[in-house]
């Protein structure tokens, strides 16, 4: 039986240095108090949701190193399938991540000077016709991937044989400019990728960047494949809205340690609730409603370790969180 939501995209190291540390891209500086953690948002999303109890694919393409190895195992560990390429001329990413007192990140480059130069940039369109979307339900993919041109088709053809299986595509912006050798050419490459999508999530931040609006019923109503939109903004919460109806959620006060992987742990919240109760509770605003609180549980503890992947919330564990915070543990 095939996972319900596949994720497709970037699986990299995450190198954290301690708060404060004068990190930079300079070179011989910030080469120590760091640790590295799994990250990379579609694997994030898939490591959450299967941590949360929903089956999860990651598909993507690593490097033939040591650092792949430990990776692929470490999303094995949390009952993720893998279906990894695995690449022979480039090394898997590692992305150099400066926090402050906050807990806030920073991503200021990577253990290379070029972008272009790690296996997720390499993902073959070849090799994603081998992928089997057959009785899955959702891909999720961000848009890191279209800014280097073989990942770009690749994404773009998974896209295609997801839809013409029945899947619904779910699109996580995560604008990342340190990853684009051109960031000016991004909106053009990211536009009709979002276009496709039925659920898109993305931040206040990058919604004004991209869309030139923060309204989350606007950026739906000027998407005609879009069913929803999730916009996220720290922590001022979360709104949910379709082409008619809008609702925002407060998000949870915690003392964050490290606020990697929030949004996607976040959107694998709702993934998880949505596959539980079906695609349609998007239209409705009382199931949203619980819903968004659900998921901005499972971001808010996300943040209280450090890394990714390290620090997802098992369902118990955000369950416990709401009924303290005197919230219903699952939507009804």
């Amino acid at each position: 039986m095939s996972e319900p939501i596949i994720c497709l995209g970037e699986y990299l190291v995450d190198r954290l240095f301690q708060r404060g540390n004068p990190a930079s891209s300079e070179p011989g500086r910030a080469l120590k108090n760091w640790v590295d953690y799994p990250g990379g948002a579609p694997a994030n999303v898939a490591a959450a949701l299967a941590k949360l109890g929903t089956p999860s694919r990651f598909v993507g393409c690593l490097g033939q190193d040591a650092i792949a190895d430990w990776l692929i195992k470490a999303l094995e560990q949390q009952g993720v399938r893998c279906q990894i390429q695995r690449h022979d001329d480039w090394p898997t990413r590692t992305v150099l991540v400066q926090r402050d007192e906050s807990g806030d990140r920073k991503f200021i480059g990577f253990s290379a000077p070029d972008p272009g130069g790690f296996a997720d940039a390499h993902l073959s369109p070849v090799w994603v016709e081998q992928v089997d979307f057959a009785g899955a339900s959702y891909l999720v993919m961000g848009t890191l991937g279209l800014a280097y041109p073989t990942t770009a088709t690749a994404m773009h053809r998974a896209q295609q044989r997801a839809q013409e299986q029945g899947l619904q595509l779910v699109i996580d912006l995560n604008w990342r400019p340190v990853f684009w050798p051109d960031a000016a050419a991004a909106p053009d490459q990211i536009r009709p990728l979002i276009a496709q999508a039925q659920l898109i999530k993305l931040s206040r931040e990058e919604a004004l960047w991209l869309m030139g609006t923060d309204s989350a019923m606007e950026i739906c109503q000027r998407l005609p494949a879009c069913e929803a939109v999730l916009l996220t903004d720290g922590a001022a919460g979360s709104t949910w809205a379709t082409d008619s109806k809008t609702l925002s959620v407060p998000a949870f006060l915690v003392e964050s340690e490290d606020t990697t992987g929030a949004g996607d742990s976040f959107l694998a919240g709702v993934l998880h609730q949505l596959h539980r109760q079906g695609w349609d509770c998007l239209q409705s605003s009382n199931t949203m409603e619980s819903i968004l609180r659900y998921a901005s549980a499972v971001g808010a503890l996300t943040t209280l370790r450090p890394g990714a992947i390290a620090a997802l919330p098992t369902a118990r564990e955000v369950d416990a969180f709401l009924y303290l915070q005197g919230k219903s543990p699952e939507p009804k």
